[in-house]
C-alpha cells in the first residue's frame, strides 16, 4: 500500500519539490498546505488521514509547533516529521509529539530515509 503524505511548508517551491520527488519515489502526496491554519483545516476534514505529515516550523498564521499540537489533538496517532532550519526547536518539536526531526537543509535521500523510518511497523 502506498504511503500517504501531507506536505506543509510556506515556500511554494519547497512544496513542489517535495511533492515531485515523493511521487517519483512512489509515495502518494494526498494534501499540501502553505500555512498552519490551512494545514489544520485540511487535516481536520480528511476522510483518511496521511501516514506522515512533513511539517515546517516557520510559517505565517501559525508555527509548526502550534500546528502540530492541533493536528495531534485531532488524531494523536499521526506521525509528524518536523523540518526546520532552526535547530533550537528540535527538542520542543520532539517533546510535543513529533515522530522525527530533520534539520534544513537536508538531502532528498535523508527525507526519504526519515519517512521510511517513521513508516516501519
Amino acid at each position: 500500500m502506498m504511503t500517504r503524505i501531507m506536505v506543509v511548508d510556506d515556500e511554494v517551491f519547497i512544496v513542489d519539490l517535495y511533492r515531485d520527488i515523493l511521487k517519483l519515489k512512489g509515495y502518494d502526496v494526498v494534501a499540501t498546505a502553505y500555512d498552519g491554519d490551512e494545514a489544520v483545516k485540511k487535516f481536520r476534514h480528511m476522510e483518511k488521514r496521511p501516514d506522515v505529515v512533513i511539517l515546517d516550523h516557520r510559517m505565517p498564521t501559525k508555527n509548526g509547533i502550534d500546528t502540530m499540537n492541533e493536528m495531534l489533538a485531532i488524531d494523536k496517532s499521526s506521525k509528524i516529521l518536523f523540518v526546520s532550519a532552526d535547530i533550537m526547536i528540535e527538542n520542543d518539536a520532539l517533546k510535543n509529539g513529533a515522530t522525527g526531526f530533520l534539520s534544513k537543509p537536508f538531502s532528498m535521500d535523508e527525507l526519504i530515509e526519515s519517512i521510511e523510518r517513521l513508516n516501519r511497523p
